[in-house]
């Protein structure tokens, strides 16, 4: 029998795309990654420890983890978990059983030097309701010469004190942690725990958005039912690719809301975050495993007489995962690269293109939820030495889209405007093709007093590299006075970019004149979790922008909610007496669509370099979504200036301007800075602190130096685009890394607005687009 191989890592624990045999592995020290798998009882609060055999290579005879073993060259970490717990246990669980709650290196050496263990240890936990009966269990014998339960405290005491009968583990380091999180989930404080979550909706203000239908005919009215209905789709795509139980938790929670208050109170905040991690609190677990699911699995064992089966809780990761569920959870950018490098040019557009998902054949094979749609394109595809592959959204997501796409159909049918029944229609033809170019471009054309934006757009859930494309919808009725009044800022554009302060030779020399349509929002779905926007500017598709530029939505009734129930109490808050009077909603809203605009100006397709073409966002990658926030931004505030002294806008914004947006900052920067505003927002408000744009007073509050400011805008506005300009991630990481910390001034303002409980941001609710669903 050929001897396993485990691919070697660095030190860091990174792929180097070679493998050895075992055996080479441990003699010479190289890193490699294992699995540790932990039986967790709830009710009894015990951990399940196998014995391991006499005749292992290391700790023979010896109490260890329920279950552990190597990881073989190209295999998933997850994959591993379950075929070591079922050769070893013979307890066989899908992936949803595994809840990964930190990865361990372990450094030793023993047997006298002869075995090296360099291993980086993905640790998962299996948390399960009731004991599996002893003789539930089929026992590996060569591995595995018993099993038994301990309670969690005995066994964290019986490592403290090194007892030799069991495998040794510094509890006080950081495989300790194992028994920090399960104590926290013995010892909930139901009342503290329901306190907590009060104060986290608590930042975020009930807004209720209507508008107007009666200049929508009933045909019309009709139409956008149905569409309101393809939006429900969006938010069921949307739950999916945030993270692969999130769905399974949705339903869960909503199920067993009416149960307590406190299941109330996890109900209506997984509703606002749209998953189990908070969004103004860096993405931190507000739920637990502990929470989650429960589920019942009779043939998960051997069957023994009076035991209905295995019950375990359906797992999430104590962190979220930053490559969404777009990416295997395992997979790092090595071997993500290596990979990539093995494809063709257009097997590389569509890896790394907006509308595709990364999986591993290896889960696919092990996969028994996979539909017939699915396992027959799998079995298509063209071998290849790597584990990954690459499936369009409208292959994973088809039952979805097959849906939405039949409802915009029934809706395009029934509108009487042409520019939206083509939107509509070739939207439809998109999600079943995967080919969104000409339904972008019929968004862009939209001429209507329903206006829709629906389909993948926004990048932000990945964080590894800014690939991959969200669902969303935002369904609204077109303000047409607004809209027209707005005109100038889309017949400027050209002008702008020609001025901008940056090198010639980073200028776009084909930059088209933004259209702006200002809407009354009636519904929105998908990626609008947290904090909601007042506006956006699409499509990010680089072809298109080249192409035709960008269009851009303002939502003004959220802008309206926001600037009362959020801006103006952080004026009187943290602006100083003497410039209060300066903020007011017309430059706050002002500036949102300067920023819009401002997404479609600076660069976007770039040459390196070494002469070869390439994007921004491709080059910058996971950094790419906070440093575009920033560009838009700041460059927004040197664009309203510019248009003041070109005399298109009034003398009397000047000062207005900068203080509300001096307001805004803390508003932003109030989302937490892993979200890609916030981090933007930090950036900003600290360079133009350090340049004096920004003082701090004795009483702790902020006002705008009028002589600096301007100074301070542009010299950032160089930096930020002279990056992009280049393609240089590394400077762009360098910016971010310096800027995005929450300094003292800062601190002390922000801790100011907690202490008075100023709403962080709205939760808006439609009550026209659910009475439009009946």
């Amino acid at each position: 029998m050929a001897e396993e191989h485990f691919d070697v890592l660095t030190k860091s624990g990174e792929k180097t795309g070679l493998s050895k045999p075992r055996g080479e592995i441990h003699r010479d020290g190289d890193y490699h990654r294992a699995v540790h798998v932990w039986i967790y009882v709830e009710s009894t609060q015990e951990l399940l420890l196998q014995l391991r055999s006499d005749d292992k290579d290391s700790w023979p005879g010896q109490w260890d983890i329920s279950s552990a073993g190597h990881i073989s060259a190209g295999d998933a970490s997850i994959i591993s978990a379950q075929r070591e717990l079922e050769e070893e246990l013979g307890v066989k669980l899908p992936k949803d059983a595994f809840e990964k709650i930190f990865v361990f290196l372990q450094e030793c050496v023993i047997n006298d030097g002869k075995f090296i263990n360099n291993e980086f240890n993905d640790v998962y936990l299996v948390t399960i309701l009731e004991p599996i009966p002893l003789e539930a269990f089929t026992l590996q014998k060569e591995e595995v010469s018993a099993v038994k339960y301990v309670p969690y405290e005995d066994y964290r005491s019986f490592l403290a004190k090194e007892d030799p009968a069991y495998v040794p583990y510094d509890v006080n380091g950081e495989y300790g942690k194992i028994f920090e999180i399960i104590r926290q989930r013995c010892q909930v404080n139901t009342e503290a725990r329901s306190l907590s979550l009060q104060k986290q909706l608590q930042r975020y203000s009930p807004v209720t958005l209507e508008a107007n239908l009666t200049e929508l005919s009933e045909a019309e009215q009709k139409a956008l039912g149905l569409i309101v209905k393809a939006a429900k789709v969006m938010d069921d795509i949307f739950y999916d690719q945030v993270w692969y139980s999130n769905p399974a938790l949705r339903d869960w929670l909503k199920d067993h809301a009416n149960a307590s208050e406190l299941d109330k109170l996890k109900w209506d905040y997984f509703l606002i975050n749209k998953s189990p991690w908070s969004s103004l609190d860096e993405n931190e677990a507000f739920l637990t495993t502990a929470d989650s699911a429960v589920k019942l699995i009779p043939e998960a064992t051997k069957s023994v007489a009076g035991w209905k089966g295995l019950e375990y809780r359906a797992a999430f990761p104590v962190t979220q995962p930053p490559g969404a569920n777009f990416y295997p959870p395992d997979m790092d950018k090595t071997e993500f690269t290596l990979w990539l490098n093995s494809l063709t040019e257009e097997q590389k557009d569509v890896a790394t293109g907006f509308f595709s998902v990364i999986k591993r054949r290896s889960e696919a094979h092990q996969d028994a939820s996979l539909s017939d749609h699915l396992a027959s394109i799998i079995k298509t595809l063209p071998e290849s030495a790597s584990d990954l592959y690459s499936i369009p959204y409208s292959e994973i997501y088809r039952p979805f889209l097959t849906k939405a796409s039949e409802l915009l159909h029934k809706a395009g049918d029934l509108v009487s405007s042409p520019s939206l029944k083509k939107l509509l229609h070739s939207k439809a033809e998109a999600f079943l093709s995967n080919e969104y170019y000409e339904s972008d471009i019929a968004w862009m054309d939209l001429d209507s007093k329903l206006d829709i934006t629906i389909g993948p757009y926004e990048t932000y859930e990945d964080e590894i590299f800014g690939y991959k494309a969200t669902f969303e919808t935002f369904i609204g009725i077109r303000d047409d006075k607004a809209t027209a009044d707005l005109k100038l800022f889309g017949d400027n554009l050209k002008l702008l970019e020609d001025n901008l302060p940056l090198d010639s030779v980073y200028k776009s020399t084909d930059v088209s004149a933004a259209p702006i349509r200002v809407i009354q929002l009636i519904y929105n779905s998908g990626d609008v979790k947290g904090p909601q926007t007042v506006a956006f500017n699409l499509p990010n598709d680089e072809k298109i922008v080249k192409d035709r530029g960008t269009s851009m939505v303002m939502l003004k009734n959220i802008s309206e909610a926001k600037f009362e129930y959020i801006l103006k109490p952080i004026a009187e808050i943290v602006i100083s007496k003497e410039q209060r009077k300066y903020v007011d909603f017309d430059s706050f809203f002002t500036h949102t669509i300067c920023h819009e605009c401002c997404h479609g100006i600076g660069p976007h397709t770039i040459t390196l370099p070494d002469g070869q073409s390439s994007t921004v966002r491709k080059e910058l990658q996971e950094v790419h979504s906070a440093m575009e926030e920033a560009k838009a931004d700041i460059v927004g505030l040197w664009a309203l200036k510019f248009l003041i002294t070109k005399g298109l806008l009034s003398k009397s914004m000047l000062e207005s301007m900068y203080v509300s947006f001096l307001a805004g900052c803390f508003r932003s920067i109030r989302f937490g800075l892993t979200e890609a505003h916030g981090k933007g927002q930090a950036l900003q408000f600290n360079w133009l602190y350090e340049k004096g744009a920004f003082v701090f007073h004795k009483d702790s509050t902020f006002s705008v130096d009028f002589d600096k400011v301007e100074g301070a805008v542009e010299s950032l506005s160089h930096e930020i685009l002279t990056i992009q300009g280049k393609g240089d991630k590394n400077a762009a990481t360098s910016l971010l890394d310096k800027y995005c910390t929450i300094t003292g001034p800062l601190k002390t303002a922000l801790e100011k607005l907690e202490s008075v409980k100023v709403p962080v941001d709205i939760s808006p609710t439609f009550p026209l687009a659910d009475a439009l669903m009946n």
